[in-house]
């Protein structure tokens, strides 16, 4: 049987023509550069990196399929720590998948007398109890000692990976996923997941730092970052909550304009989300504020809610159907208010909502952290986004953008947002892009890079032995460094004045000066020039300011190397690389010769994060 051509004629056969198309080539991609080169003796791991809220389990899927034409028998694949969510899998892979023998997590039996006759997919949620009861079922069976094993880690930053890393400890998922691989005779790991900060952060010495990384564009009709967080200025879907006197007022006629587009023109759903903190007493808070904002909708229908509906409709346009008339909007809306069709329903750890409350009608949903990973909300088409944190980080935040998807209009798109969020998005959506930018290039070592008080991912999965930060804006330099060649290095600045304040120079000059530098333990000179790589991946013609002084007499180990102008000069240059090469005269330390120092300052606010496994001795 040909499992990834009956996967794809499913897909087609469904009218997703375009899907089956992308879900080939992903397909088809990964099995030709990696799973045909899996050596059936080894233990792998790799990244399959997607948008948030993608498409990604149908490329899975696929690869899933593509890696049993090319034999693999055993598939586990893994899912968050939520009973619904590992239910609507196992179902999904039921539904979509012919020709397996489909297992849930009860189904140890089921597994064992299929004798790998049919490939096996074992669907289970990371939880503890689930995993050490099915690590023991693959250590002792008989079959699974010859075998390999496929397991496919969805959301795979979350819970996976060691939280006690910094405790020489191992967590309890971390511990039970590794004896889960370590089952079978070999086993290729297939990381999944939009957020890979914490996984491209983990050292190879670890196990989780991915062998390859796969990127697999969104289709043509999603809606992600640079579409809400572009580079250039902000979108007409963005409404900055600093100018609305009254913003859950605004928020609430919004809505209901675009419900009433929706539904009247053959629509199913149209959903308002409200992110507004983790605390359970603010969700009710903001609950009865929104039921108050209905209220006085229905009080004043006829003149004030009225006119301001029509200011509202005036800013939309809908692209996915045909803009519907004031009058039938206002009395949808009438109809919509006077029936009590309207749902608020809050999501967090007090509630139990099921996602078929909000698959239909006009919803507001409210909630904290629930609202985040691995749930999806049809129809989401408002977004009033307050949530803020003391210590933000990069792919929590991102995780939350429920707002990405297919099924949006991008002519009836709206989040409310302040202006300090809105920056921390745009942030973490151009760092998003630098890693795109980074694997589409073939940089195997991808670097990520984030404004000062914006971290990438949470402390405890980070080993601090190993993970090192390079602040922007602060000047680094080697306290004992060699030379490979002192004339090279002459050669490569001979054109280079002493008496000109600076240059502006390409950035693969500075990598080509920074190659020549054998650096003291100190001096993180790999790091330096993965940064650099960082900014050529996205500006393959990238700048810096290069500051050339010779005959320098400094003396050795006195704190600093720059004279007070050069330092003051290399300062007020913010936005991109400073080098400095000071010819030193040897006469005060540095080995008693002459040789080249460098000095490097990378743009400023902005924190730099590197992984090494032993030292910088380079």
């Amino acid at each position: 049987m040909r499992y990834l051509k009956t996967y794809l004629d499913t897909i087609t056969a469904r009218g997703n023509t375009k899907l089956a198309e992308s879900i080939s080539k992903t397909a088809e991609d990964v099995g030709e550069r990696y799973i045909k080169k899996f050596s059936f003796v080894s233990h792998e791991i790799g990244l399959l990196f997607g948008n948030v809220q993608s498409g990604k389990t149908g490329q899975l899927f696929g690869i899933m399929c593509n890696a049993a034409d090319l034999g693999f028998p055993v598939f586990v694949l893994l899912t968050t720590d939520n009973v619904v969510l590992q239910q609507q899998t196992l179902d999904r892979v039921r539904d979509d998948l012919t020709g397996f023998c489909v297992c849930g997590e009860n189904d140890v039996q089921l597994f064992s007398d299929n004798n790998l006759i049919k490939p096996a997919i074992v669907v289970l949620k990371k939880n503890a109890r689930i995993l050490r009861l099915w690590a023991n079922v693959f250590s002792s069976t008989g079959f699974m000692r010859g075998n390999p094993i496929f397991i496919i880690d969805d959301e795979a930053d979350a819970a996976s990976l060691n939280t006690l890393v910094n405790k020489n400890k191992q967590s309890s998922i971390n511990k039970y996923l590794d004896a889960v691989r370590k089952g079978a005779a070999s086993s290729l790991y297939l990381q999944v997941t939009g957020t890979p900060q914490a996984i491209l952060l983990q050292t190879m010495a670890s196990g989780w730092h991915p062998y390859f990384i796969y990127y697999f564009q969104p289709g043509d009709s999603y809606l992600g970052g640079d579409f809400f967080f572009p580079g250039n200025g902000k979108p007409v879907c963005i409404n900055y909550l600093d100018d609305i006197s009254t913003p859950a007022k605004t928020v609430v006629i919004r809505h209901l304009a675009i419900s009433a587009q929706i539904l009247v023109s053959g629509g199913k759903v149209s959903n308002c989300l409200l992110h507004p903190s983790v605390r359970q007493s603010v969700h009710q808070q903001y609950a009865d504020e929104i039921t108050k904002e209905l209220n006085w909708c229905v009080s004043h229908i006829d003149n004030q809610f009225a006119d301001e509906l029509r200011k509202c409709w005036d800013t939309v346009t809908p692209e996915k159907s045909e803009k519907q008339t004031f009058k039938n909007i206002l009395e949808a809306i009438k109809e919509l208010l006077l029936s009590q069709r309207i749902k608020i329903l809050i999501m967090n750890g007090k509630t139990n909502i099921e996602s078929t409350e909000y698959s239909e009608g006009c919803n507001f949903i409210i909630g904290g952290n629930t609202l985040g990973r691995g749930v999806t909300f049809p129809g989401l088409h408002t977004i009033y986004y307050t949530r803020t944190s003391k210590k933000p980080q990069a792919d929590t935040m991102w995780q939350h953008s429920r707002m990405f998807g297919y099924d949006r209009d991008p002519g009836m798109m709206k989040v409310f947002i302040d202006k300090q969020l809105y920056k921390l998005f745009s942030d973490i959506n151009a760092t998003n892009n630098s890693i795109i930018a980074q694997i589409e290039r073939g940089i195997e070592n991808v670097k990520i890079y984030y404004p000062d008080g914006l971290s990438p991912t949470r402390k405890n999965v980070l080993d601090d032995d190993h993970v090192a930060i390079i602040s922007g804006g602060t000047n680094y330099y080697p306290f004992n460094p060699k030379n490979d060649s002192v004339q090279v290095i002459s050669d490569l600045l001979k054109d280079f004045s002493n008496d000109e304040p600076y240059y502006q120079v390409s950035l693969r000059l500075i990598k080509e000066l920074l190659s020549h530098i054998i650096p003291s333990p100190d001096f993180k000179l790999s790091a330096f020039q993965s940064a650099i790589d960082t900014i050529l991946s996205e500006k393959p013609a990238g700048q810096g300011i290069l500051i050339v002084r010779r005959g320098r007499n400094v003396a050795q180990g006195t704190g600093a190397l720059l004279s007070p102008n050069d330092w003051q000069l290399g300062g007020s240059i913010w936005d991109k690389v400073v080098l400095t090469m000071y010819q030193v005269t040897g006469e005060k330390g540095w080995g008693g010769r002459p040789l080249w120092v460098p000095n490097i300052k990378l743009p400023h606010n902005t924190m730099y994060y590197d992984v090494f496994e032993d030292s910088y001795t380079e």
